[in-house]
């Protein structure tokens, strides 16, 4: 007898792979050059020089049975050693190796966190919109998920929504910076607010309830920016981190989950996700990778191109009159549909050969969004289908 809850998710696949799916369809008709294909959020520049050369280097001359055999249960030492010192540098933190745990991407830090802070029947509290993945993620740990409605005119946090939502079984607190769909990244105002409303919560009910914070985008910031980093402001922090976006290598799957070392019983963190590992099979990422970004944490792909990305997109979306929060980052943009059904308005785009995903799953009807990891040539050429879609399907013209 096969597993009837996970058949039963067979039934509510991701609308994001659906429509690239349908994208990949329709270029094998039209050739995927015709097809504006907006859906996936799948990095479109390559990794920097470093890490192929550091690649390169590990396997032309690394003991090939060092290189490829198992890393010890809680991750490399050095690797750990230099993603702590990395984040100390950068954002004035104390993290030893000991807080440093690496995992197979966001996604696998994500599932390593939500277990280290929470037991079955207990809650976790995010903000809509989020990434649609978080609710598998937190019901295959036994936990359920909670969202917070939008605050839609800035994406920051609306507190006295959140409010109605944490109460005794909350385990913890689910963000996004900068956030996946939005592009907005929480300001410092609003990290300091909502640490001050989780310490004041952790006293009412008489246990730390975690951040666990989801920074996969940290690196693409536009305008100059430095995205205020969240453990900085809030000591019970779980920071959870991708190298797919920053180096351009979601093929790799590695990222990692760093404790703060002022959290409740860190010293527990780390030997703790080393048994959730065996718990969930989620063990041992690659050890040739793991070497590649020890020596690459302080390059990135060159990211500059999503910035011109989101201006031309941007400036084009409030041509048309569309409303449209400007991203502080991320490659994502997240306009309001011209009908209130955005699956609708998706639809209908189609039709004209673009790909945009609903904001539905998100949590946040009404809205779309646009992934914009593509050739600045290709979303140039994008706008022509967009301003024929809005002028024939609901009389939108350019101002």
């Amino acid at each position: 007898m096969i597993a009837q809850h996970y058949k039963d998710m067979l039934g509510s696949k991701s609308v994001i792979r659906q429509i690239s799916e349908w994208s990949t369809a329709r270029g094998a008709e039209i050739g995927y050059e015709n097809v504006f294909d907006y859906s996936l959020g799948n990095p479109s520049v390559p990794c920097p020089p470093q890490f192929t050369a550091a690649c390169e280097d590990l396997l032309a001359h690394t003991d090939p049975v060092r290189l490829h055999g198992y890393t010890p249960t809680l991750t490399l030492p050095s690797a750990r050693k230099a993603v702590a010192e990395s984040l100390n540098r950068r954002f004035g933190m104390d993290y030893t190796a000991d807080h440093i745990f690496m995992t197979t991407g966001a996604a696998g830090a994500l599932a390593h966190a939500v277990r280290c802070v929470g037991v079955p029947g207990q809650n976790i509290v995010t903000f809509a919109p989020f990434f649609p993945e978080y609710k598998p993620y937190i019901e295959g740990a036994g936990l359920t998920l909670r969202v917070t409605p939008p605050r839609c005119a800035d994406f920051q946090i609306d507190f006295e929504a959140f409010a109605q939502l944490v109460d005794e079984n909350t385990a913890a607190v689910l963000i996004n910076s900068p956030n996946n769909p939005s592009g907005t990244a929480y300001s410092e105002e609003t990290l300091q607010q909502l640490a001050a409303f989780l310490t004041q919560a952790s006293a009412q009910y008489g246990h730390h309830i975690f951040l666990i914070s989801d920074e996969p985008y940290r690196e693409i910031s536009f305008g100059g920016r430095v995205t205020p980093y969240p453990a900085k402001f809030y000591d019970d922090t779980l920071t959870c981190y991708s190298f797919s976006k920053s180096l351009s290598v979601p093929g790799e799957r590695i990222g990692y989950v760093a404790a703060n070392p002022r959290c409740e019983d860190a010293a527990y963190i780390v030997p703790m996700c080393g048994q959730i590992s065996r718990g969930t099979g989620h063990n041992c990422p690659s050890s040739l990778i793991q070497m590649a970004v020890e020596r690459c944490l302080d390059v990135t792909s060159d990211l500059s191109v999503y910035e011109t990305n989101m201006n031309l997109i941007y400036d084009e979306l409030i041509a048309l009159g569309f409303t449209v929060v400007k991203p502080d980052g991320t490659f994502y943009i997240f306009p309001k549909a011209l009908e209130d059904d955005a699956k609708a308005f998706c639809q209908k785009a189609l039709k004209y050969d673009l790909a945009l995903v609903p904001g539905d799953s998100f949590g946040c009807p009404g809205y779309f969004r646009m992934a914009y990891c593509i050739e600045t040539e290709k979303v140039c050429r994008s706008f022509a289908a967009l301003e024929k879609f809005v002028a024939e399907e609901y009389g939108v013209t350019k101002h």
